[in-house]
């Protein structure tokens, strides 16, 4: 009876201890190949390193180095487990936002309840923006396509 109870014990133990996997918060060291595309496109930066798992099943890793872009912008470099720039987020002020952008979250946003603004640009080199706002203690993205058009609400909660 006592070597079952410790075998149950043994065993409960050893799941517990592989719930502590790699999440995205933690700091990481991404592969050779990914930091070695990133001090090429970015020389002297120096990133944080964060670990996303995407797809549909979650099955694929992306590498997120967070960075200083100039002294007064932030940037989040998104690459894949082979070194590819997935995309390049951003920081930007509301002013260098298209004009039709603008108008849209003047006439649905109040201005304080922007928190972050950013241009995203893709692996495909497609453009877009993205508006984090705060509404009803919920947070969104709101995003526009190159001109400044709404594209969609990604609620982010």
């Amino acid at each position: 009876m006592k070597n079952v109870i410790f075998t149950l014990v043994f065993m409960c133990a050893n799941y517990l201890m592989a719930q502590n996997g790699i999440n995205s918060t933690e700091k990481v060291s991404p592969p050779e190949k990914v930091a070695f595309t990133f001090e090429r496109e970015y020389p002297g930066k120096m990133p944080i390193w964060a670990l996303e798992y995407v797809g549909d099943d979650n099955d694929e890793i992306r590498y997120e180095a967070k960075f200083n872009y100039d002294p007064a912008t932030k940037a989040l470099a998104v690459y894949d487990n082979l070194g590819n720039l997935k995309a390049l987020e951003k920081q930007i002020p509301l002013s260098q936002l298209p004009p039709k952008a603008q108008a849209y979250l003047k006439k649905n946003y109040p201005v304080k309840s922007i928190r972050e603004i950013a241009v995203v640009v893709d692996d495909k080199g497609k453009t877009t923006y993205e508006v984090g706002v705060e509404k009803n203690a919920k947070f969104y993205d709101v995003v526009f396509d190159k001109n400044g058009g709404f594209d969609v609400i990604i609620e982010k909660n």
